[in-house]
């Protein structure tokens, strides 16, 4: 799986995101670009949905682990988000265009977003490259003590997830 991991590229943030300025400081930006196969569908919000809901089984797991941890914390879980309306998953959707689709989540200890970037050009062999980024400011001791135990997890599980789309195949595009 190592070497699988060498199609997904650690990127800085696009400075087209909406992300990039959303924050005064940052605790964590970071962004991993992958590059999609000619005839992939370019719709922001549909490959977010494919992306998280082709996730490998064992993200479930540790989001549930998360969930019962921060329950304790009084932090939003991740089921009672995915219940509430206008999301993705877990993810409220904050924006959405031709490229572009911003979820993420405000919460007392930090707020997040997550971008998913699709370059609106083909390349001259047809292929796009979809950046998903993520930024992130913390509020208090408990949003720091938080991302630091769960940055190296969100960046595996990140990589993890674009690496699951990309075996799984993308959505093609589809014709008007």
């Amino acid at each position: 799986m190592r070497r699988e991991f060498e199609l997904i590229m650690p990127v800085p943030v696009p400075s087209r995101s909406g992300i990039i300025h959303l924050y005064q400081s940052m605790n964590l930006a970071d962004a991993f670009a992958i590059r999609l196969p000619a005839g992939t569908s370019g719709n922001p919000d549909l490959l977010a949905r494919f992306i998280l809901s082709h996730q490998p089984s064992w993200i479930g797991w540790l989001t549930n682990v998360r969930d019962a941890v921060v329950a304790c914390f009084g932090l939003k879980t991740a089921k009672h988000l995915a219940s509430l309306a206008n999301r993705i998953g877990p993810f409220k959707v904050y924006s959405t265009n031709q490229a572009e689709i911003v979820l993420g989540e405000d919460d007392k200890h930090l707020d997040f977003r997550i971008s998913i970037l699709c370059s609106g050009e083909a390349e001259p062999e047809g292929s796009r490259q979809l950046v998903f980024s993520t930024v992130v400011q913390c509020h208090n001791r408990l949003g720091r003590a938080y991302l630091f135990m769960i940055a190296p997890f969100h960046r595996l599980v990140v990589k993890a997830s674009l690496l699951r789309a990309a075996r799984v195949g993308w959505p093609l595009a589809t014709c008007p």
